[in-house]
């Protein structure tokens, strides 16, 4: 009887990371492009004559738009083909942006954040969904822990690229900044990135569930955001509208005789769900971090923008060292020993944050920032090679659609309940900022604490290769 040889991981070469390379590019401009204006917020209230509050919309526009268009991700890439729907979604972002740089008023920049973030909330999907379908089952892990460290170092860059922007130039600029990035995306990828073909199973576009799914999202994040901002009328029918309307969508999902818009049994099945749930809670402790530690450090420290994102930087690269280290075992180790590992590094490096009334030192806030960047890389990269190794590339489209939908309304979900906690413990401080912010980083702990409880049901072994 012979042993039988295990083959080695299949080869990443410069064709497959070239496409990587140009299709992460997507990802860079719309995940950017979230955190870009928060440090433009004051300049483009005095600019046009608006309340921070009524601004403020100039950012949740965008993330509200973002929501409400991944859900259609899966769909159109399976209809369309993946590369012409990214094409087209670049160029939908591109037109957003163009338009926001001429905007006149608050009103008609906040009408053109919605354009850029309709095209903006397909990127990643999409271009996840075809780089693994390229890349097949055997490469998929190994480069999607490549590219996926970019929507770690997003929260990072953004603030960092909006401050530089506005030291040099005008706020026009940290909408046209995407145009010659957008651009020489859209040239590559037409020469490089090859034609992957539509699912040979048509389906109609399930149009109710797109209309309870996307505004009912959309919706309850608007409710949160209300609470947050202390308006209990619409907070209250924002957020009992929105849970409505995702109950409605769950049971039409599962009633429904067609292929819903997002499946509800696809988080029965494992190892879906606790990847799903790991990337929810993976994007609360993100974005949420990304929320609470800018504002602490311009509100608590007095720092300026550039200073607060030079503190942060020390996460982009734990996020880069992290990536290095995914991809060198990926393939070897199993994925719920890099996820629960993942998590664990997020709660040691989270733990400091929970004692900010005492003042930690710059150094000890780099070192915990630093082992979160890694704990963070560890997690989404194997999350989702999880669920693409194991799935038909037919249905990778829509896959990808629900696991980024996920991660997009973690982060939306979580960054409105740690605003509104944050709230609460100002107040119940007396306005003592550091202390408040400290109480609130223990709420980003426990949603690390559940995330551990669901990675623990993920699988041992890696998936069988065909």
């Amino acid at each position: 009887m012979s042993e039988k040889v295990v083959p080695p991981p299949a080869k990443v070469d410069a064709e497959l990371l070239r496409i990587a390379f140009i299709l992460v590019l997507g990802t860079f401009m719309a995940t950017v492009d979230a955190t870009i204006v928060s440090v433009g917020i004051d300049t483009l209230s005095a600019e046009f004559g608006a309340s921070v509050t009524e601004i403020q919309w100039v950012s949740t526009a965008y993330l509200l738009a973002v929501v409400a268009a991944v859900p259609a991700s899966g769909w159109l890439a399976g209809r369309f083909g993946g590369r012409r729907t990214w094409l087209a979604a670049v160029g939908v972002f591109l037109l957003g942006s163009a338009l926001c740089a001429l905007a006149w008023s608050a009103t008609s920049l906040i009408v053109f954040r919605v354009i850029q973030g309709l095209g903006g909330g397909m990127l990643p999907a999409t271009g996840q969904a075809l780089l693994a379908r390229i890349a097949g089952r055997e490469r998929t892990g190994r480069v999607i822990s490549v590219v996926s460290v970019v929507p770690l170092l997003s929260p990072v860059l953004g603030p960092l690229v909006g401050g530089s922007i506005l030291g040099v130039s005008s706020w026009p600029w940290l909408f046209l900044v995407n145009l010659p990035i957008g651009a020489a995306a859209m040239l590559l990828a037409r020469r490089y990135v090859p034609e992957v073909p539509p699912s040979p199973r048509r389906t109609a576009f399930d149009l109710r569930g797109a209309v309870l799914l996307s505004p009912g999202l959309a919706i309850l994040v608007y409710g949160l955001t209300e609470v947050a901002h202390g308006r209990t009328l619409p907070a209250a029918l924002g957020v009992t509208a929105g849970l409505a309307m995702l109950v409605a969508f769950t049971v039409h999902g599962l009633r429904t005789s067609r292929t819903p818009l997002v499946d509800p049994r696809l988080f029965t099945r494992p190892p879906f769900g606790a990847a799903a749930l790991a990337l929810l809670v993976l994007g609360a402790s993100v974005f949420g971090t990304m929320f609470l530690l800018p504002l602490y450090f311009q509100t608590g420290r007095g720092l300026s923008a550039w200073e607060a994102g030079l503190l942060l930087a020390p996460q982009g690269l734990g996020a880069a060292a992290g990536s290095v280290l995914v991809n060198r075992t990926i393939d070897k180790v199993a994925p719920r020993t890099l996820v629960v590992s993942g998590i664990a590094l997020i709660v040691v490096g989270t733990v400091p944050f929970t004692q900010l009334g005492h003042e930690p030192p710059d150094i000890v806030i780099a070192a915990a920032l630093t082992v979160r960047g890694v704990g963070m890389a560890m997690i989404g990269a194997p999350v989702m090679n999880i669920v693409y190794s194991r799935i038909e590339p037919e249905h990778l489209p829509r896959a990808s659609g629900a696991l980024n939908l996920l991660n997009t309304v973690g982060g939306s979900l979580g960054t409105a309940v740690l605003a509104v906690v944050l709230q609460n413990r100002l107040s119940a401080r007396d306005a003592d900022v550091s202390w408040a912010f400290g109480d609130t980083f223990w709420w980003v702990l426990g949603f690390c604490l559940f995330a551990a409880a669901g990675a623990t049901r993920l699988p041992r072994t890696q998936a069988r290769k065909p």
